[in-house]
C-alpha cells in the first residue's frame, strides 16, 4: 500500500507540447489533499493522437482520439492507484473551441481523469455531464488551483457520484 501521494507526470511522443510537468503534479497533489486523499499512486501521461486512439481502440472499443481515458488499478478500500492517459492534441483543439488557454484545459483533463481514478463518474451525454456533481467538482478544483487560493472543501460523497 502506498505510504504518501505519489504523482508522476510524463510527455509521451508530443514534441509541440511545452508543459510545466512539476506544476501539473503540485496541481493534482492539491486535488488529491482536497479529496481527503493521504496516499496515492497516480500517473499522468499526455499522449498524442495516434497514441490515445490507440488505447480507446484497444481498451474502450471507440474510434479515434478522445481527451483523456483513466486507468483505475486499485482495489476497494485500498489507496488510490491508477493512470491517466491525456490526448495533448485533442485538448488543444477543445482549448481552441473553448477559447481556454491550452495549459488550463490540459490541467482540467489531468484533473478529470484523476477524479475517475477516486471513483467519480458523470452521465454521458455532454449536457447531463456538465450539470453533473462530478464536472462541478472538477471546475471548482480547477478554478481554485489556477487561482492558487485555498481549495474548495470536500461535499459528502454521496453528493459527488
Amino acid at each position: 500500500m502506498t505510504e504518501a501521494l505519489q504523482v508522476d507526470v510524463h510527455v509521451e511522443d508530443v514534441s509541440s507540447l511545452s508543459l510545466d510537468t512539476r506544476a501539473v503534479e503540485d496541481a493534482l497533489r492539491r486535488v488529491l489533499a482536497a479529496e481527503g486523499i493521504g496516499a496515492a499512486e497516480i500517473s499522468v501521461t499526455f499522449v498524442n493522437d495516434a497514441r490515445i486512439a490507440e488505447l480507446n481502440r484497444e481498451y474502450l472499443h471507440h474510434d479515434g482520439p478522445t481527451d483523456v481515458i483513466s486507468f483505475p488499478l486499485h482495489v476497494t478500500d485500498r489507496a488510490p492507484l491508477g493512470d491517466v492517459y491525456v490526448g495533448a492534441e485533442q485538448a488543444a483543439r477543445q482549448a481552441a473551441e473553448l477559447g481556454v488557454p491550452l495549459p488550463e484545459e490540459l490541467l482540467r483533463l489531468a484533473i478529470h481523469g484523476t477524479l475517475h481514478v477516486l471513483g467519480y463518474d458523470h452521465p454521458e451525454e455532454a449536457a447531463e455531464r456538465e450539470a453533473s456533481p462530478m464536472y462541478h467538482r472538477q471546475e471548482a478544483l480547477l478554478s481554485t488551483v489556477l487561482s492558487g487560493q485555498a481549495l474548495p472543501p470536500l461535499p459528502p460523497r454521496s453528493e459527488l457520484r
